[in-house]
């Protein structure tokens, strides 16, 4: 497994706070700030895909 460089953490409201992070192999990860052991992975592409999708309103439905 690579090294996973993390950004620094995202907060919301409520303290509810993620980080991004990638490795040299071309992977994202997500996780919940203080918990990066247990984090979601997929591609680059896939994490901008996402990003885009919920700036676009598309996850408006989860809130």
């Amino acid at each position: 497994m690579s090294d996973i460089t993390w950004e620094e953490p995202f907060c919301g409201e409520g303290n509810n706070c993620f980080r991004l992070g990638t490795d040299a192999e071309g992977n994202a990860y997500i996780a919940v700030a203080g918990q990066e052991h247990a984090y979601l992975t997929d591609t680059r592409e896939a994490l901008a895909a996402l990003i885009r999708d919920i700036k676009a309103g598309k996850a408006d439905h989860l809130l």
